[in-house]
């Protein structure tokens, strides 16, 4: 393991400047030290988050909503352990619980949240840009927790700091992302975050599942995965999104695992010391096997994991500056 390098001269500007966004929907657009500073952030996070005493009171007496209109369950309980952890009332809603089944609209719903000052506000939609909607009709600071086919960006930064823990820095790596990526907000994320942060990715999937104009987005697109892994540092899985497909994109599972899934086989084609990362939940034979997913020293997958709360909970601590009135941020 590589130790990063966290020195802060020169990485960032200073105060708000480092971070000067209200929200947090997406990576696409953010500079290079933006990202860097969230990472950075997020280290203090990491040796907390590993103490027997992980509860400090920096948000103490704010109140967060984490307001999920799609089903999650590692998002969801990392965004609240990330607001408990830093003092934080956190409050979930649940999209079978709410109003929206009865027929509220989105806008109505985003203008109850409004009502109850929250202090920051963490969504989880089905629906691409429905979290950039909300955000413009509230006033506090929002989290996009995953929005449809377009975003997730806390699992683009708890990627990249999951890489950079092991590997020291990221600009200069080969990393590959193989699976689903037609439908994966994680894909986009990552891609954002990774090139604008001097990665050089390349992206695998069958050709229905590749997004016709997926080369703008300055990644290298593959159909043969084992020409797309040779010589990698990082392999990141995906899982097959079943639910957001509709029609016949792979022949079957037992094909899709035979070309796109990664065995101890073809993980060999990569460097010797190439990580595994997936972000969950796996579908074990089919995208990723077992031997693979549970390989020592290689897989990441459960780091990755514990970077998501040090992530979150930077997020959240950068957000919410502001209406704290931090010195440099108010």
């Amino acid at each position: 393991m590589t130790s990063p390098d966290t020195s802060r001269s020169d990485r960032y500007p200073a105060g708000s400047a480092a971070f000067p966004h209200r929200d947090l929907t997406g990576l696409a657009g953010l500079a290079p030290w933006e990202i860097l500073y969230l990472l950075d952030e997020a280290q203090q996070w990491v040796e907390l988050n590993r103490q027997s005493h992980k509860r400090v009171d920096r948000l103490k007496g704010l109140t967060i909503i984490n307001a999920f209109f799609e089903n999650s369950t590692r998002t969801l309980l990392s965004f609240e352990i990330a607001g408990k952890r830093l003092g934080a009332d956190v409050v979930n809603m649940h999209a079978a619980q709410s109003s929206v089944k009865k027929g509220e609209t989105l806008i109505d719903t985003a203008m109850t949240l409004n009502a109850m000052h929250a202090d920051a506000i963490v969504i989880r939609h089905q629906s691409s840009g429905a979290v950039r909607l909300i955000a413009d009709k509230v006033d506090c600071p929002v989290l996009n927790a995953g929005d449809g086919q377009h975003e997730h960006p806390t699992q683009g930064l708890l990627d990249a700091l999951t890489i950079r823990t092991e590997k020291g820095e990221i600009a200069g790596l080969k990393i590959v992302i193989c699976g689903d990526i037609l439908h994966s907000r994680v894909a986009r994320s990552n891609i954002h975050c990774l090139t604008t942060l001097g990665a050089d990715v390349r992206v695998c999937a069958p050709p229905a599942l590749m997004p016709a104009d997926i080369e703008a987005l300055k990644v290298t697109p593959y159909h043969d995965f084992d020409a797309a892994l040779a010589g990698t540092d990082v392999v990141m899985m995906l899982r097959l999104q079943q639910e957001r497909m509709e029609g016949q994109f792979i022949p079957s599972p037992r094909e899709y695992r035979h070309l796109y899934g990664l065995s101890l086989d073809r993980l060999a084609k990569a460097k010797p010391d190439a990580m595994v990362m997936h972000p969950g939940p796996m579908n074990r034979g089919i995208e990723i096997d077992s031997t693979v997913a549970d390989l020592a020293g290689r897989s990441h997958i459960t780091r990755q994991v514990e970077m998501g709360v040090a992530i979150r909970m930077a997020c959240l601590d950068v957000l919410t500056r502001k209406a704290r009135g931090l010195e440099g941020w108010a």
